[in-house]
Formats: C-alpha cells, sequence, structure tokens
C-alpha cells in the first residue's frame, strides 16, 4: 500500500544561525513565531509525529500539532561535538572533520557515523504504515530529513552533504519501501518570517 511520508523540518534556533552541533537546543521566540505562522500551512494526516529534541517539540506545539514523541527520529548523534560550533571543532581538530565529511563510515567525534544515520533512517521509512496505506506528518531535526531523502532515492551516500534543508519546509515521500517519490521543498512560512 502507499505511504505518505510529510516530513517538517524545525523551525530556526540560535545553534542554527551559529553553525553550532545541536546538542538540544530550543526554539529562540523568532522560530516560535515563524512556526505559530507557519502553522494554517500545515496539511492534514493520519498522525503526527515529532523527534525528540526540544527545537522539533517546540516546533511542533507551535504548529499547533498534537505529535507524539517518536524516537527514530532522534537527530544526527554527534557524540562530543554537539554543542559546539563547526568552525571550533575545525580549528581544534581538522583531521577529524575531513575524515568525518570525507568518509560516511568515520565518526571521530564517538557518535553515529553519516552511513549508520542514513541506514537508521532507511530502516525507519521502510516500516512506516505497516503494509497499510497511512500518512503522517513528522517534525524532525534537517539532518534526518536530508538522511530520508537518501535513502528514498537510493543515491550515494556522500550526496547527503550536497542537500540543504531550511527551516520550516516540508519535504513529502510517497510510496513505499523500494519505491519512493520525493517532493522538495514547499516552504510553510516566508523565508523572512512573519
Amino acid at each position: 500500500m502507499t505511504v505518505r511520508v510529510m516530513l517538517v523540518s524545525p523551525a530556526m534556533n540560535a545553534a542554527l544561525r551559529e553553525v553550532r552541533f545541536d546538542g538540544d537546543a530550543p526554539l529562540d521566540r523568532a522560530g516560535e513565531r515563524s512556526a505559530r505562522t507557519a502553522g494554517a500551512a500545515v496539511p492534514k494526516s493520519g498522525a503526527a509525529l515529532s523527534g525528540p529534541s526540544e527545537r522539533c517539540l517546540g516546533t511542533a506545539a507551535a504548529l499547533g500539532l498534537t505529535a507524539r514523541t517518536e524516537p527514530a527520529l532522534t537527530g544526527w548523534d554527534l557524540g562530543r561535538w554537539s554543542g559546539h560550533r563547526l568552525d571550533e571543532v575545525g580549528a581544534t581538530e581538522p583531521d577529524a572533520v575531513a575524515a568525518w565529511m570525507g568518509d560516511p563510515s568515520a565518526a571521530p567525534h564517538g557518535g553515529e557515523s553519516l552511513r549508520a544515520l542514513v541506514e537508521r533512517m532507511g530502516g525507519w521509512l521502510d516500516g512506516v504504515g505497516g503494509g497499510k496505506a497511512a500518512s503522517l506528518l513528522a517534525v524532525a531535526e534537517p539532518a534526518v530529513v536530508r538522511a530520508a531523502v537518501v535513502h528514498a532515492l537510493a543515491l550515494p551516500v556522500e550526496a547527503f552533504w550536497r542537500l540543504d534543508v531550511a527551516p520550516l519546509v516540508l519535504t513529502e515521500l510517497s510510496g513505499r519501501s523500494g519505491r519512493w517519490n520525493v517532493r522538495l521543498g514547499r516552504p510553510l512560512a516566508s523565508p523572512d518570517g512573519p
């Protein structure tokens, strides 16, 4: 049966503005305001889910969703780099950053490799619906959305680095395990905010 999975990237927060490996930072006021404004544009679905981060949960609430937390939608585990800015890590561990970006199996930060993230998201995506027609909307971190698209289109894992997911953008996947169609990049709010 056909499944429709709609992934919404969470609203902006200070960690994103600072190019910081997020950790678990909440929305800031501007992000919350943008998500509330975007709530009217959220499509209807059979179920609403959210990644467990404060940013995802805050976005889901601001969008007006009654979302169940889905542990499989946990953001990319970047180990000891969590909470640090990319430029800081690049300055102190340039070889580790180069390995991380060049080898999908590398996890020099002690967390999850890119390959493991894509496999985790692929397993979740292929299990959605349980063989029944389903429609769900999930608020998920940008890396999770990118990994789902890489899996859905059977792209090389390295293509992950070529995909951008802006805040409050809807990515739609429809189909079933092994055959997915992707509709990318419908903003739920204007890029300038309310």
